[in-house]
């Protein structure tokens, strides 16, 4: 599948409007509308989106709103986005918190002529028209267990802390590590896998608990966020730098204190500022019919050509970041 994609990533915007009668809502004076919704709202990971986000609405002039629930619920989602539908708007932009059960509401959406599209994470295919996917799901995978092998081994055994265990981003990543892991590392295991609910304080309890049932275990894998952090403390906390190792997905500034003491040697992940830009582009192309399932590739401002593949529009190959970098990025 044709899928190379600059280093990009995103989350987006919107405001009132009502139906033009094509298809498309547009508010009195022409503006398009577009609503960003979040996972989770006041994370490091979301704030960093809405920088690239409204970049990218003042460059398109596009009147942006950005929002999320205040708890890892989807149910709080589904309430927002009937508000929004009430409302109207041209796009709905949603990070799903879980795929199965958001679709009907985005569905719904879809039937009231807003344009909607997933980022982040992914909803059912018929529920939404394209996926802005920050990285692909085999990239993160092989990334995530490739650095577990540098930091602890090829035999390490690991756990794996997530973040909801309906997350369709986080349950794909962890299906592609399960299938790389035999190939690339047949004497790698993951013993366990525990929920934390996007809560940091909860990511540090159940990485704390892990420590206690498996003590010997090699590596902690923090695959959010927050979850990263929260594994991270634990670690170190429980006296074990440097024994046992720490990797997954967050961001520089959340991890900074970890990868300068030494307790996270490396980790991963994607520009969450170019995830949120590339939102924003990809929702106004929509509207403006320049994103279509016969687009190979669009131009999106700072970021280039992007490759659209079929219904995903993709950011590109993850990011490595540790000591060496990690002073170099601002989000």
């Amino acid at each position: 599948m044709r899928c190379i994609l600059l280093a990009a990533a995103a989350a987006v915007f919107l405001g009132g409007c009502a139906d033009d009668g094509g298809g498309l809502a547009a508010d009195s004076t022409g503006t398009v509308t577009v609503t960003v919704i979040t996972k989770i709202q006041g994370i490091e990971y979301f704030n960093a989106a809405e920088v690239g986000a409204r970049r990218a609405a003042e460059e398109l002039g596009v009147e942006l709103v950005f929002d999320g629930p205040t708890e890892n619920k989807v149910d709080r989602q589904i309430e927002m986005i009937d508000g929004w539908i009430t409302r109207g708007c041209d796009v709905l932009a949603v990070s799903p918190n879980d795929p199965v059960a958001i679709a009907p509401v985005l569905r719904k959406a879809l039937a009231h002529g807003i344009h909607v599209i997933t980022w982040d994470a992914d909803a059912e295919p018929d529920a939404r028209e394209f996926f802005v996917n920050q990285a692909s799901i085999d990239a993160i995978g092989v990334a995530l267990v490739d650095v577990m092998a540098e930091l602890a081994g090829p035999s390490a055994k690991t756990a794996i802390v997530t973040g909801s265990m309906t997350a369709a981003n986080q349950n794909a990543w962890m299906d592609a590590m399960r299938a790389y892991m035999p190939k690339a590392f047949p004497q790698m295991s993951i013993v366990d896998v525990k929920p934390s609910e996007e809560d940091q304080q909860l990511a540090f309890r159940v990485t704390q608990d892990l420590l206690k049932a498996y003590p010997e275990l090699d590596g902690v894998f923090g695959i959010t966020s927050v979850a990263l952090p929260g594994a991270a403390d634990a670690v170190r906390q429980a006296g074990k730098t440097g024994r046992v190792a720490v990797t997954g997905l967050s961001t520089p500034g959340t991890m900074r204190e970890w990868v300068r003491d030494g307790t996270v040697g490396t980790f991963v992940l994607w520009n969450p500022v170019d995830l949120g830009y590339l939102t924003v582009y990809a929702g106004r192309m929509l509207v403006d019919g320049t994103l279509t399932p016969e687009t190979t590739e669009i131009q999106a401002g700072e970021l280039g050509t992007i490759e659209v593949c079929g219904d995903e529009v993709l950011l590109g190959p993850p990011m490595r970041f540790d000591a060496s970098n990690i002073d170099e990025f601002d989000f």
